[in-house]
């Protein structure tokens, strides 16, 4: 099983220069607006980034991060920037291009190539008997989908998946439409990402979302960050980090890799960040090594116990400790117990890194530990996140301004989506306030999540599958499993703006919706709509696109779904379709009525910027657990071996890109350009295994099983990482982790932690050319 480079025009001029030790700046200025100017033009352009992630503007389609109430002129980063661009193109894709490409010629094409060619504005259909898509009309896309549906012998047969672009209104209407056809089936991206989060956050404080507001980070003392690249992935939390640093906060990194924007912050809308040096960002930057963030946290949570013993009564919160919680006692002989050495060799650290770390957090009296991936797509990523619960619990770090836990969402509304029903095991509070409202009973057994689905393709057990949003077969672990999956499904149908590889990796039939962008205006029989999201800290607000539509033959993603659902269903179920089509306000409606926290709905969206959901543990150190109590978890240290001659590969993404999309071949921060085909290693193991910088290997995973999983002729970068680590780009290295390879309560793919072994190659003796500029560390 290999993934071989499908068009190597795009490797051939690879280059590796110096990295970057700092974020942003005036470079972070020209790479978001000169694409923009260039593809988009002057009005478009002004149209688009003066909205962006305003009040009365439209929500950025990328990532999560929250809307300070104070807005400036440009809210918005270089990625969002970049995905506004990437979205609101002008270019389409003609209708001679059905024609033209075959399935096959498709399955050969990059991400970035595939994307490249425009939007999406006919609805097409490939027959169990083409080679080829074919436009079809709207009545005739719904039609064809409609019958296969009704032909299955279980809903349960059908799988429904959601990206985390998908508004409010579109995600209640399809996990409505969905449990009214009979089933729980509602894998979403989450899955993939802050499954982990939301299973160590729920068993140990009652809810998986974050107990900090954004104006929580600039009352901080110290704000550790953990597992997570914020100059890449959600670049505006450098500034909320810059004036965190204004009020005095210090900042702990926790990061195998040395990440410019963790390390200095260029802040573009300063004058220091234009003409001087800038902030610095972290006063201690730890290099964890992989696997290593659970063993690091009992550590650190171990001498703040110790601390306490010696000093009774002057380092843990004893009155919150007393009220608020349980599991205190369980948790000291636990730690008691913690092996010194084995933290050590588990993290990588010495001694007075780890001690440095606790006598931080002990003389703080506000701490937000915020993660992201890192933690959570680790064997033990629900562990860690209870231990991150377990640290904050242990100084009455949840409930108090300036302080909590904050895992960062990576794509826009991931979070609002889960609000709004989309998950596989929504609890039956919400299932019967549905039944209440609407007068059916949904389905009570649990769904598939996004792997599980995978496997039930695979067996077929899963023959239908629809996507609103995402790329699916590109996002999921092992890919060549996943794409047998796909291909081996009776139909597949995707909701989308732009082509990606889940439109090449098909199903005996296949079909492509085309839907508006979140930066187009939505036109409804009652008029211009808006929609609503959810951000990282629970605020919810509406989003106006500000563009005409590329083209006057595009559905919104609601419309799309009601007239599916009217199809399928037909009056098998008393809601209103059309009446959802064509008035948003009915949708939010049902919404405050079913879901807890959005009552009066319609109102509380259109306020000035929106809402704040409720949230116990934050706003009255309210706990939601069978007790009543949070909990203080034990949870058993288990080490990350690795073999002799061997890395650990953790999988991340580059600059230029979002999850799966691919904007373009740089990742300028770690001096990358042209190519996305590298390693990142340490220097020191570089020597170790007896490889040279520049040179091309095969990257082969060790894992106990019959199936072969090498990426091919990847070169070896060198990078300033933690030792017996390693680095390669998503989705790529997908096709190195197992399908079975999954969080333990989670089931969310470990994607870092990957045993690999990097291969000379006996058919050449590859190395880059001498007069490359190589990166050390």
């Amino acid at each position: 099983m290999t993934f071989e480079k499908p068009q190597a025009d795009e490797e051939q001029d690879l280059e590796v220069g110096e990295r970057k030790t700092w974020a942003a700046g005036v470079p972070g200025v020209t790479h978001s607006m000169e694409p923009a100017l260039e593809h988009l033009g002057v009005n478009r352009t002004r149209k688009t980034m003066l909205a962006l992630n305003q009040k009365h503007g439209f929500d950025c389609p990328s990532c999560a991060w929250p809307d300070p109430d104070k807005r400036k002129a440009f809210e918005f980063c270089e990625n969002g920037a970049k995905a506004v661009t990437w979205e609101a193109t002008p270019v389409t894709v003609p209708g001679s291009f059905w024609g033209e490409h075959s399935i096959a010629d498709l399955e050969g094409r990059s991400e970035y190539w595939l994307g490249m060619q425009g939007r999406l504005t006919e609805p097409v259909y490939k027959s169990a008997a083409d080679d080829r898509y074919h436009p079809v009309s709207w009545q005739q896309a719904f039609t064809i989908i409609a019958d296969k549906l009704n032909s299955l012998d279980s809903p349960h047969e059908a799988a429904f998946y959601t990206s985390g672009r998908t508004s409010n209104e579109a995600a209640f209407t399809y996990q409505l439409f969905v449990r009214a056809f009979g089933t729980n089936n509602l894998p979403d991206c989450s899955n993939m990402c802050h499954e982990s989060s939301g299973w160590g956050m729920g068993q140990t404080i009652g809810v998986g979302k974050a107990t900090v507001t954004y104006d929580d980070y600039g009352r901080a003392d110290l704000i550790i960050v953990m597992g997570q690249n914020p100059g890449t992935n959600h670049p505006r939390m450098l500034t909320a980090l810059e004036e965190a640093k204004d009020n005095g906060a210090h900042i702990v990194a926790v990061n195998p890799m040395l990440e410019a924007g963790l390390q200095r912050y260029k802040n573009p809308q300063r004058v220091r960040g234009v003409v001087g040096a800038g902030t610095k960002m972290a006063d201690q930057y730890l290099q964890v090594r992989l696997g290593g963030d659970m063993a690091l946290l009992q550590a650190v949570s171990k001498r703040v116990l110790d601390a306490e013993a010696e000093n009774p009564g002057t380092v843990l919160d004893h009155d919150f400790l007393d009220r608020y919680c349980e599991g205190l006692d369980a948790l000291k002989v636990h730690l008691a117990n913690l092996d010194d050495d084995a933290v050590l060799a588990a993290t990588g650290l010495k001694v007075q890194e780890i001690d440095e770390l606790a006598a931080r957090y002990i003389r703080s009296e506000r701490v937000i530990i915020t993660w992201a991936m890192g933690l959570t797509q680790q064997k033990k990523g629900v562990a860690t996140i209870k231990e991150v619960i377990n640290l904050l619990l242990l100084r009455g770090n949840i409930g108090k301004p300036g302080a909590g836990a904050s895992p960062i969402r990576g794509h826009s509304n991931v979070q609002g989506d889960r609000t709004m029903g989309i998950w596989e095991q929504m609890p039956p509070s919400f299932l019967g306030a549905i039944k209440e409202e609407f007068g059916f009973a949904p389905p009570r057994e649990h769904g598939l999540d996004a792997v599980q689905t995978i496997e039930g393709m695979r067996d077929g057990r899963v023959k239908f599958f629809m996507a609103v949003g995402g790329n699916l077969v590109a996002a999921i672990s092992d890919t060549n499993a996943a794409e047998a999956a796909f291909r081996g499904t009776e139909m597949t149908v995707q909701v989308s703006t732009k082509l990606n590889r889940s439109h090449a990796v098909i199903g005996t039939e296949a079909l492509i919706l085309p839907t508006m962008g979140r930066t187009e205006i939505d036109r409804q029989a009652s008029g211009e709509q808006f929609v609503s999201v959810e951000d990282t800290v629970c605020a919810v607000h509406a989003s106006r696109g500000t563009l005409e539509p590329v083209s006057d033959t595009l559905l919104s993603e609601v419309a799309i779904i009601c007239r599916l659902a009217h199809a399928t269903l037909a009056d098998r179920v008393a809601v209103d379709w059309s009446g959802f089509e064509h008035d948003y306000d009915l949708i939010r409606d049902h919404i405050s009525h079913v879901v807890a926290g959005c009552e009066d709905y319609n109102s509380k969206v259109r306020r000035d910027g929106g809402f704040v959901l409720p949230n116990g543990p934050r706003d009255s150190r309210t706990f939601t657990t069978p007790t009543g109590k949070a909990v203080l978890t034990v949870n058993d240290l288990e080490a990350l071996e690795r073999p002799a001659g061997t890395l650990i590969l953790q999988t991340l993404r580059s600059h230029d890109q979002f999850n799966t999309t691919i904007y373009g071949h740089n990742d300028r921060y770690r001096g990358i350009k042209n190519g996305r085909h590298v390693i990142f290693v340490n220097p020191a193991d570089i020597a170790e295994l007896g490889l040279t910088e520049g040179q091309f290997v095969d990257v082969r995973a060790l894992f106990d099983d019959d199936a072969e999983r090498v990426l091919r002729r990847w070169r070896v970068v060198s990078y300033p990482t933690a030792r017996g680590c390693a680095a390669a780009y998503y989705p790529e290295a997908n096709v190195l982790i197992p399908l079975a390879h999954v969080a333990e309560g989670s089931n969310t793919p470990v994607s870092k932690a990957v045993i690999v072994r990097l291969e000379v190659r006996a058919d050449e003796a590859d190395v880059a050319p001498p007069d490359t500029r190589m990166t050390r560390g």
